[in-house]
C-alpha cells in the first residue's frame, strides 16, 4: 500500500479529536459540543479513506470536497471551544495548526484532481 500524507495526517488528526472528546467529556462535562467536534473531526479521515476507493475522478473530488467541508466545520467548533474556554489557548493553537494543514492539503489535492 502506498504512503499517503493526507491519509496519515487525517487519521492522526482523528485520534487527536477523539482524545479531545474524551477530555471534554471527562474533565469539562461537556457533551453537546463534544459530539459535534467528534463527528466532524473524525469524518475528515473517513472521507479521505473513502476517496481512495473512488469509482471515478469526479467521485474522488466529491469525497475530498466533503472532507474539506468537514475540516472547515471542525475549524469552527475548535474556535468555539476556545472562545468559550472549554479548551485553553495552548490546546487550541496545537490542534488548529493540524486542522489548517488538512485544509491546505485537501484544497491542493482537489485542485490537482480537477486539473486531470
Amino acid at each position: 500500500m502506498s504512503k499517503s500524507i493526507l491519509r496519515d495526517k487525517s487519521y492522526a488528526f482523528s485520534i487527536r479529536i477523539i482524545n479531545m472528546s474524551k477530555y471534554l467529556s471527562d474533565e469539562k462535562n461537556e457533551h453537546v459540543l463534544r459530539k459535534q467536534i467528534l463527528r466532524s473531526g473524525t469524518a475528515i479521515g473517513a472521507l479521505v479513506r473513502e476517496a481512495g476507493q473512488a469509482e471515478s475522478n469526479a467521485d474522488f473530488v466529491h469525497k475530498l470536497s466533503v472532507a474539506l467541508k468537514e475540516a472547515h466545520e471542525t475549524d469552527y467548533w475548535l474556535s468555539l471551544l476556545k472562545d468559550t474556554k472549554y479548551i485553553t489557548e495552548e490546546m487550541f493553537r496545537s490542534i488548529i495548526a493540524d486542522c489548517e494543514e488538512l485544509i491546505k492539503l485537501l484544497t491542493s489535492s482537489i485542485k490537482t484532481a480537477k486539473s486531470k
